[in-house]
This record gives C-alpha cells, structure tokens and sequence, in this order.
C-alpha cells in the first residue's frame, strides 16, 4: 500500500479538474490518497471531483480548506459552520472519509482547523484583500480565535497513537517555520491567515511523524523535532511553475517518498 497527498486541486479552473479527471482508475487501486482541502468553494461542485477520487483510490481522507466554507457563492443563507457540516456530510457520501483510521501499522488522522493569529496579526492589506473575511459568515461573537477553538476543539477525541506509522494532516500550516526562508518580506504579510499553532500541539500530543497541510501554495518539505512536514499543493494553473501539480507519495511499505506524473 502506498499513500498519496495532495492539496488545493482547486477544480472550479478547466484544467485542474481535467488533469483529476484523466488520473488512472487502475494504478492506485491498492492505495490511499490524503486530500488535504481546497477542492472547490461550490458544494455543488463538490461531489464529481471526490467521487472520481474514490473510484481511483481504495481510500481517500479528506478535509474541508477554506474555500469549502465560503457561502458568498452559493448557500448564503447558511453560516458556514453550518456549510462545514454539509461538506462533511457530501464527502462522507462520495466515499471520502473525514474521520480518523487507527491501525498498529499505519494510522491516518484529519485534523480541523482554522487562523488565530498566532503567526502574527493581520494589517491593512491583508483585512482589505483577504477573501475569507466576506465570503465566509460565522454565528454572531465569532472571531478567529473563536472559529479556530471550534475546530480544534472538534479534533480532542483523536487518541494518543502508540504504534506504526502516524499521519496527520489538516489544511491549514500548524506552526509558521515549515514556511521556507526563500518567502519575501513582502509577501510575509499573508503569514497571519496560515493557521494555527494549536494544531502542533495536537499533531505532538497524537503522537504523528508525518504532517501533512496545504493552504499556503507554497511545497515544502522539512523536518522539525522528528515530524516531517510536507506541502504538496496542486494550486492554480498560473502557479504552475513552482507548483509541483502531481501527486505525491509520502508513504509506502518501503517508507520510499517519490511522486507521480
């Protein structure tokens, strides 16, 4: 068995949903894939992209990225905690699972979660330009650190795992230094939205030696305190020459990390 990442496929663009639609339906059958969030902002939308992924895959693990929770789009009517609950519930019927897979050998675990600020606070540009703050619509008294104690708190039940290999993975960065040093000054004002370091807490507690998380765009692989973290994220068409725009696995039964065209 091998296991695949990838995040932010992003398949509201043509030519990302057609690069997911031309994957093999025989290659990975014995394997799974980790999607790591981001697959598309429209619920509608949601269901043929999961649903081709678990026909190519024994397996697949998802959680919901940002974007799945914006409801300026369609379902305005909802709050989008209430959004992240039909998301749950559509990749659940597509064959994708959100929930945790615990076995002596190999464990997989989603972890939830949102920004608190905690790689620093947002300024001007950032409050003016960033999407989030008007497509998404939280109950009343909902900040960030509200929002992100809501998710993390959703991940509490996961278990301490004591043996195999341990997966983690969530959509959003769980600690500000897996971003590479190459990132410009400039472009660092993005840095408070990119998650949470709450979420280290959970991935050290359950006991992980692979992260896996998206959000960011920007792939990187890095080792810190003996858990590796890794960025595979597909991204937008225009990103593709940094982008690595395959799959890539992070597991095998030879512990061998190597991608697939």
């Amino acid at each position: 068995m091998r296991v695949f990442a990838v995040s932010d496929i992003h398949i509201d663009f043509p030519e990302n949903a057609a690069w997911f639609s031309n994957l093999s339906r025989e290659e990975y059958q014995d394997d799974v894939l980790i999607l790591a969030g981001d697959v598309s902002h429209s619920l509608e939308d949601l269901d043929r992209p999961l649903t081709a992924l678990a026909r190519c895959f024994a397996k697949v693990f998802y959680v919901p990225g940002n974007h799945e929770l914006w409801v300026i789009r369609d379902l305005e009517t909802l709050s989008s905690l209430e959004k992240f609950q039909k998301v749950r519930a559509v990749a659940e019927e597509c064959g994708a699972s959100t929930r945790p897979q615990l076995s002596p050998e190999i464990s997989i675990v989603p972890l939830f979660g949102w920004y608190d600020y905690s790689f620093g606070e947002p300024g001007p540009e950032l409050k003016e330009r960033w999407a989030d703050y008007l497509a998404c619509k939280w109950p009343p008294a909902y900040g960030v650190r509200e929002i992100t104690s809501h998710f993390i708190q959703m991940n509490d039940s996961v278990p301490t795992v004591g043996s195999g290999t341990v997966i983690t993975f969530s959509h959003f960065l769980p600690r500000i230094d897996v971003m590479p040093d190459r990132i410009s000054e400039r472009n660092r004002f993005l840095y408070p939205i990119l998650g949470s370091s709450l979420l280290d807490r959970q991935i050290r507690r359950i006991g992980a030696s692979i992260h896996l998380y998206g959000h960011s765009h920007v792939n990187n692989r890095t080792t810190i305190d003996g858990i590796t973290y890794i960025n595979n994220a597909f991204g937008y068409p225009a990103e593709e020459a940094f982008a690595s725009r395959r799959l890539l696995c992070i597991y095998d039964d030879e512990g061998i990390e190597r991608a697939s065209p």
